[in-house]
């Protein structure tokens, strides 16, 4: 006897109730369990521990903080006696009313079989929520820790690195039990791998605490200290700026002639040499018999520069040759293979060079 077939319409209409069911399931979004009103206390107080962020999407800290929690989440969604958690407290008004919110993003732990909970009072990153629920929940989760852009300085390697005239150094002095120095860890983090790509500058730490004498000779007299030695000025400055990831990118950029924002990347001011503009506008004003002669001052120029300058004045050098060869096309057709070649998925240093070629190309843009 033959089996029984399903018609096409009701394995549709099967196939639709197990995508619902799926998109009904709490972890299928993603690694963090969003939670509502409905479903707070069949999931919270049950039988294991969880960890309840309470936030507001429009919160500055909370979309901060995001990230770092969702790894949280990946780190322990193995862990069956944990739950990693979240409530949207503008849908779920009066669900983070009544455990006591009144400021974003609250995160607290519920016990197994409790819905008493503790507040969370440590720092916002993911290695120290895990220890936090490592520490509540009896776990044991390794948290891997990726690898750190920031230079760690010794007394052995101290002057080698700070006191090379050919780097911009920017060195935090810190102790480990500084809450403060806790608290600008991983930002300081984030600047150096913003940077990481650019030899020119390091972002380093001294453990003064440990390395007393190094500090004393500096004038470290709290922490964290952050002194900056420029090319220079190996005596150092002291940095009194702001401690906000922007704050430290827009110094660098204006000390280092960087051109970065927050993410790493390049901005569109990356590569371009202003001393040249007034050749490049030249250039393009010229007749055609006439460029070759303005080719020769933009040379002339590029020889005098050094640097970073001397190697992006290459660039504009290749750039005037490439049109008087290709013709004024060469430009607009450049660009738009450099710029499919920068939605590819390509390494930081090309994705560098792309970038800078494409500024200078914008430049000869009439």
């Amino acid at each position: 006897m033959a089996p029984p077939q399903i018609s096409r319409k009701t394995l549709g209409l099967l196939l639709l109730l197990a995508a619902a069911a799926v998109a009904a399931s709490p972890a299928a979004a993603d690694e963090v369990v969003a939670l509502t009103e409905a479903d707070f206390e069949k999931e919270v107080g049950q039988d294991r521990g969880a960890l309840v962020e309470f936030y507001a999407p429009w919160c500055g800290h909370c979309k901060k903080l995001a990230p770092e929690y969702e790894k949280l989440g990946e780190s322990f969604k193995k862990a069956k006696s944990v739950l990693i958690a979240k409530v949207d407290c503008d849908e779920h008004k009066s669900l983070c009313s009544k455990y006591g919110v009144s400021g974003y993003p609250t995160i607290q732990w519920f016990p197994k079989g409790s819905l008493e909970p503790k507040k969370y009072e440590g720092q916002r990153s993911m290695e120290a929520l895990a220890e936090f629920v490592n520490s509540e929940a009896g776990t044991n989760v390794k948290i891997a820790a990726a690898p750190s852009s920031v230079v760690v300085l010794t007394p052995e390697t101290y002057d080698s690195i700070v006191l090379d005239e050919t780097k911009d150094v920017l060195v935090e002095f810190y102790a480990p039990w500084c809450g403060h120095c806790k608290h600008l860890a991983p930002v300081y983090e984030k600047l150096a791998s913003v940077f990481k790509q650019d030899e020119g500058v390091v972002i380093a730490n001294l453990d003064a605490d440990k390395h007393t004498d190094l500090a004393e000779k500096y004038g470290v007299s709290g922490f964290p200290t952050l002194k900056f030695f420029p090319k220079g000025n190996k005596a150092g400055e002291d940095y009194d700026g702001g401690r906000d990831l922007d704050d430290f990118v827009k110094f660098i950029n204006d000390k280092c002639g960087t051109s970065r924002d927050s993410k790493g990347q390049l901005t569109s001011e990356a590569g371009l040499v202003a001393s040249l503009n007034p050749l490049v506008k030249e250039f393009l004003s010229a007749a055609d018999d006439k460029r070759k002669d303005v080719l020769s001052k933009i040379e002339e120029d590029v020889a005098k520069l050094s640097g970073s300058a001397a190697k992006h004045g290459k660039i504009y050098v290749t750039a005037a040759k490439k049109i008087m060869d290709k013709g004024s096309d060469y430009t607009k057709k450049e660009t738009e293979r450099l710029q499919r070649m920068l939605e590819k998925s390509i390494s930081p240093s090309k994705a560098d060079e792309f970038t800078i070629k494409k500024n200078i190309l914008s430049t000869f843009s009439s």
